[in-house]
Formats: structure tokens, C-alpha cells, sequence
């Protein structure tokens, strides 16, 4: 018989229900169900409309033989899912990746700030590192995008001229790579004895990581055994962390004498800071951006007529120049970049051991969770939950954060592992670069904007997220962009 639970008003008390199935066999089913036979969301769907529950026991990938238990508790909808934002209920150590951890190999012998939980001493140093390192270059942010994201729409529209239509995600692997590097370090990697290469080296790593979570459209038979059974070997990707790690010591050292300060040595700093750029950061954007641009180009030249007025509006009244404050007032903008978040999250994933037995509460219930027990969340079902965001739940609205009642919503946006209304501390796990990220998506549709009045693309999917092949622009008719 179901009971209420004190302080969760008056929702039944249910035991989760769910099923792993047999031993080693139901985590495998479960796994080319993931990858194969339903993909991500319909499997995380299924499981909800079978047991009736938002929160249910299931297996999530990569399963046997990477992970020692891949049973988790899923908490699919809005409601539950904060509860892996609190550090009181969860503990986060070695769970960035989930059920399993990639080789410390691959980060020079550390466990670097991702896979800390914040109990732990050397997570609050290296968090206040890189705040100290963004705020020191925030000034510098809005003028290196610019630089960075003009050229390559130049090349995009030298690309069009030539062949008709112009890859997009490929521009952006290598812009966003030079650029991350010269916003936080003032040297873009490409004028360094990195070169041309850094993008590919940083691909390849990011892949030796995520591999488990990945299928790259190889037949079943080829990526069950290469990428979803066994760790690859990190000693062949050596090379290219080293050459990454080169950069990263010669360019940071102003970084790193803050580092020594926090007490941190300067190469486990090093280390983290090639993580927080590479990984966080640049494996970041080479979502966003393609993600925003998508969601964008589909939503057609009614939008792009709104967002040119907003855009070219704010910088005339701040004499042509693209400002902080300039930006600030792009509301919509904001908006588009928040909606865009929400729907297509960089990092899909949470995961936490809870602390202690605890009671996790979704719309309809509240169930009771065991010490130890591994909690999981796929955040896209609980950003799409219907019971917050109604019907249009799975569209792209682009107001949809407009006004009193739009701003109520932000506190269901979880892109940066935590509330879009909270802020990230030493004593969290929400990304640093939070403010960062929505700043620089913003920056995005300026670029865009200011320089094309409306534009066309074809929409796919890439290996992380969308892909976007522009086919035509239309240069700024009026406004600052058509200078």
C-alpha cells in the first residue's frame, strides 16, 4: 500500500520499479538496445511508459566488461532530477563518465577536477583556478571570438562562392580550438608548434575517453568488440596528449603561477588545465555552436528577422561596438542560446552515489533509495518534460525564457549540471565556465547576425550532436553588419 513521506507533501511512497534482468546477459541486451535497436531516447522513453515511473532501475551503457555494475537508478523527468545537484544526498567521485573511468593515463597519472567530488581538498583548489582564470581574461573574450568567428564566416562564404555549400562543423572544430586557446591563454594554439594538428589531437583524446558512450555507424559486429568491450589503448594516443600538454605548460605559465599560489604543483595544474580547456570547453562548443546554428536555420527567416532587429538595435545604441552591456540587452538572443540548452545538452549524462538512504521525489511519487546506490540522469528527458513545459516540450521556442513568466522556467534548465538560476562555487560540481558558455552562445548569433540578414542550411547529425552544412547567406542589407 503506498504511504506519504514527511516533507514531500503528499505523494505515495513506492518502491522503484524496474528490472536489470540476468546477470551479464540483461546489461549486454541492454546495451545494443542503447546503441543499436533503439537508440538513446527511446530507450530511456520505453522504460518510463513500461514501468508507469520516472524513476526506474535499468542498466546504462557502456556495461560489461568496462564497467563493474551498471545498474543505476534513472531519474527521467524534472522533478527528480535535481536531487543529483546536491551534494549533501550525492557523492560524485570518479563519476564524470559514469559507470565506468577512463584510464588516469590520459591525464598525465591524475585524477583531474571532473572526477573529484567536492569533499575532496584538491577539487576546491582547482575550481578556484579556473575561475581565477576566466575572470582574468574576461576582457579579452568579445574581441578574440569576433576575430576568431569573422574569419571563419569568411571562409564559409569563400566556400559557398566556390562549391555551393560550406561544412560548418569542420570551421568550427578548428576555430573554436584557436579560439578557447587565445581567450584563455592570449596564443592560439595554431601559431605554435601545434599548428594545424591541435583540433585532430584533441578529437582523438576526447575519443578514447567518450568511446564507451559512442558509435561512430560501424556494423554492430566491428563497435561492440573496438569500442563498447574494452578500454582502448591510451599509450597510442600518448603522443598527442603530449604535444597538447607542450602548449598548454608554455602558454598557462601566468595561470600556473596562480596554481602554485592555491597550493597545486604546476604540472598536476597543467594537467587539469588542459582538461578544463580541451575536454569541458572545446569538447563543449563543438556542441553548442552546431546546436544552435540548427535550431536556428530551421526555425526559418521570421526568427532571423527578430534577432537582426534585437542584435543590430543594441549595438547601434552602443555606438556599433559589440559590448558586454550591449549583449546583455539581447533578450531573445539569450533565449534562443538557453532554449537550444535545453533541448540539446552538451553533456547528457549525471550520475551520483547517494550518500545515505534517501527518498527521491518525482511528479507522482516519492521512492526510497539506498546508501550506495548509483543515481542517474539523462538530462534531456527531464529538459523536455512536458509536465513543466507542456506541449511544446520536445520544440525549439525560441522566447519561450521571455518575460516573468519565461525567466520562471530557467530553473529547470540543467545543461551545466546545475540549475540555470544557481551559480557554480568550490563546493559544487556546476560547470565554472557556466556564464562562459551562455555568453559565448550569445556572441554566436551577434557574429551571425550582424553580418547576414537570413541564411539557409541543411540540418544532419554528427558524432556529439548536429551537423550543419550552410548552402546560402544573405549579406546585412541595414545596421552595423552592413558596414
Amino acid at each position: 500500500m503506498a504511504t506519504s513521506v514527511r516533507g514531500f507533501s503528499s505523494a505515495p511512497c513506492r518502491d522503484v520499479p524496474g528490472s536489470y534482468g540476468l546477470p551479464l546477459v540483461g546489461a549486454v541486451r541492454d546495451r545494443l538496445d542503447f546503441y543499436y535497436f533503439q537508440g538513446q531516447d527511446k530507450y530511456f522513453e520505453s522504460r518510463v511508459e513500461r514501468y508507469g515511473s520516472t524513476v526506474v532501475r535499468m542498466n546504462v551503457p557502456p556495461g560489461p566488461f568496462m564497467a563493474r555494475d551498471p545498474r543505476v537508478v534513472a531519474v527521467l523527468d524534472a522533478k527528480s532530477f535535481p536531487v543529483l545537484f546536491d551534494m549533501d544526498k550525492v557523492e560524485k567521485k570518479d563519476l564524470f563518465t559514469g559507470t565506468y573511468m577512463p584510464s588516469t593515463s590520459l591525464t598525465g597519472g591524475h585524477r583531474v577536477c571532473a572526477y573529484l567530488d567536492p569533499s575532496e581538498p584538491t577539487h576546491a583548489k582547482v575550481k578556484q583556478l579556473l575561475f581565477s582564470l576566466l575572470l582574468s581574461r574576461k576582457d579579452d573574450v568579445i574581441p578574440v571570438f569576433r576575430s576568431n568567428f569573422s574569419s571563419l564566416l569568411a571562409t564559409v562564404e569563400s566556400d559557398l562562392a566556390q562549391g555551393g555549400k560550406a561544412e560548418f562543423n569542420k570551421l568550427n572544430d578548428v576555430t573554436s580550438f584557436d579560439f578557447i586557446g587565445e581567450a584563455y591563454f592570449g596564443v592560439r594554439p595554431s601559431a605554435t608548434d601545434l599548428g594545424k594538428g591541435g583540433p585532430t589531437k584533441a578529437a582523438k583524446w576526447l575519443i578514447w575517453q567518450l568511446h564507451p558512450l559512442l558509435t561512430l555507424g560501424l556494423p554492430m559486429v566491428l563497435e561492440e568488440p573496438l569500442l563498447h568491450t574494452f578500454h582502448l589503448p591510451p599509450f597510442l594516443v600518448k603522443g598527442d596528449y603530449g604535444a597538447l600538454y607542450k602548449y598548454f605548460s608554455t602558454v598557462a605559465k601566468q595561470a600556473l603561477d596562480t596554481a602554485e599560489g592555491l597550493g597545486l604543483s604546476r604540472e598536476e595544474a597543467c594537467h587539469n588545465l588542459l582538461f578544463a580547456t580541451t575536454f569541458n570547453s572545446y569538447g563543449g562548443l563543438k556542441v553548442l555552436f552546431p546546436g544552435i546554428l540548427a535550431n536556428v536555420a530551421s526555425a526559418g527567416e521570421k526568427l532571423h528577422e527578430r534577432l537582426v532587429a534585437e542584435i543590430r538595435g543594441a549595438v547601434a545604441e552602443a555606438g556599433g561596438k559589440v559590448t558586454l552591456a550591449a549583449v546583455e540587452k539581447m533578450e531573445l538572443v539569450k533565449s534562443v542560446v538557453w532554449e537550444s540548452l535545453r533541448l540539446d545538452p552538451p553533456v547528457k549524462f549525471q550520475y551520483g552515489h547517494a550518500k545515505k538512504d534517501l527518498q527521491v521525489q518525482s511528479h507522482d511519487a516519492v521512492f526510497q533509495v539506498k546508501k550506495g546506490e548509483m543515481l542517474f540522469g539523462y538530462q534531456p528527458c527531464a529538459t523536455k518534460d512536458p509536465r513543466v513545459f507542456g506541449a511544446t516540450a520536445k520544440e525549439f521556442v525560441p522566447g519561450r525564457f521571455l518575460g516573468e513568466e519565461g525567466s520562471k522556467l530557467l530553473q529547470y534548465v540543467y545543461w551545466s549540471n546545475g540549475r540555470e538560476t544557481e551559480n557554480p562555487t568550490v563546493d559544487n560540481k556546476q560547470c565554472p565556465g557556466k556564464n562562459f558558455v551562455v555568453l559565448v552562445g550569445r556572441l554566436f548569433l551577434v557574429e551571425l547576425f550582424l553580418r547576414y540578414d537570413t541564411f539557409t542550411a541543411d540540418i544532419g547529425k554528427d558524432l556529439l550532436g548536429s551537423s550543419v552544412v550552410f548552402t546560402s547567406v544573405t549579406k546585412a542589407t541595414s545596421g552595423p553588419g552592413s558596414e
